[in-house]
């Protein structure tokens, strides 16, 4: 099908991994420093392999928000790490606290410019995050403000992307119907799958290399490649 897609009326983006990227803190040697205030010790060269081996733990997410799903991926990469000790839990907990602070991410290169000209466009624009950082905080710290029309987190509505009804909110917030709307993320599972059971239209973010993705599917390495394919 060489069919130009139909414009868009509102498009919704995923926050972690698809706008910004955490820094050192959340990385082998900022885990290092976490757990050391907890007595406990952990090599830092593990960390990716300990993050791939916790990563199923957030596909097979439950639908509704819960941090002790977070502080339990938190824990086993720490352990992987080589981490042990009854601190364990606690040194979970703070990671997770500090996850929602927006001083320890940075905002890919090519998001300010892409955001503001779909806005310019008059595209409706929202957010759709599982994570519990504020949305209202993340808008103000990046500059961000006066873009969004619609934002639904999870903390505050309760269930997670997959789940149908955090889609279903969104629309609802932007008064479109779910064939006028795309979903932009990181994650085929959580952000396009859910999206596209509703009807919606879904784009893959894969910035660190090639993605297996249904055919239907468009994939971009960068934000810069989205406009086209909304219909500006």
């Amino acid at each position: 099908n060489n069919q130009m897609p139909p414009s868009a009326k509102a498009v919704f983006f995923d926050v972690d991994f698809t706008l910004i990227f955490p820094g050192p803190t959340f990385l082998g040697e900022g885990y290092q420093a976490f757990c050391a205030r907890y007595g406990i010790d952990v090599d830092p060269l593990q960390f990716e392999q300990a993050v791939a081996s916790a990563a199923p733990m957030l596909d097979s997410l439950d639908d509704v928000y819960d941090p002790e799903i977070f502080i339990a991926y938190t824990s086993h990469i720490i352990e992987r790490m080589g981490g042990s000790g009854p601190r364990v839990d606690e040194c979970s907990r703070e990671i997770y606290d500090e996850w929602a602070a927006c001083q320890h991410f940075t905002m890919y290169d090519d998001v300010p410019e892409v955001l503001r000209t779909l806005h310019a466009s008059g595209l409706k624009m929202g957010l759709i995050s599982n994570s519990h950082r504020g949305l209202k905080s993340f808008q103000t710290h990046f500059d961000l403000q006066g873009l969004f029309a619609v934002t639904v987190s999870s903390v505050e509505h309760g269930y997670m992307k997959p789940h149908r009804s955090i889609f279903e909110a969104a629309l609802r917030a932007a008064r479109v119907e779910a064939a006028e709307a795309v979903m932009v993320g990181d994650s085929l599972t959580h952000d396009v799958d859910g999206a596209r059971r509703l009807g919606m239209r879904g784009v893959l973010v894969a910035r660190s290399g090639p993605v297996t993705a249904p055919p239907d599917v468009p994939v971009i390495r960068s934000l810069r490649e989205l406009p086209p394919l909304v219909g500006v």
